[in-house]
């Protein structure tokens, strides 16, 4: 993960980007990886602010493209569902959500709802 601070003020500001990589792992078994772009486009009293969220899977069969909005508060991500926006491959049809949960500070658990 790395961050971009567009104006270089400690905190959360608007504008300011998360961008995150990595591997998608089903049990022990890498099936693939992902990347995503955050953009945080509302800051709020009390460490709260909002992250606007685009990115793939990129799986063997074709990539699940999703995006979507969520909040953080100081107590982390309230509930994080994006939409899917499309895909390619196997997946040139797809459409439905990705519900998150952040399992820990470096592992985030993805469920992919398909709707056929």
């Amino acid at each position: 993960m790395s961050s971009i601070d567009v104006d270089g003020s400690s905190g959360p500001s608007q504008g300011d980007e998360i961008v995150v990589s990595g591997d998608l792992i089903s049990g022990s078994t890498t099936v693939g990886n992902y990347g995503e772009v955050c953009t945080l486009t509302r800051t709020a009293p009390l460490d709260e602010f909002d992250l606007q969220c685009a990115g793939s899977l990129s799986l063997l069969q074709g990539q699940i493209t999703f995006q979507g909005r969520f909040t953080v508060t100081a107590a982390g991500p309230g509930d994080i569902n994006l939409a899917i926006t499309g895909g390619t491959g196997s997946f040139r049809a797809a459409r439905g959500y990705i519900h998150a949960d952040n399992v820990n500070a470096t592992d985030t658990a993805l469920t992919v709802h398909l709707v056929h």
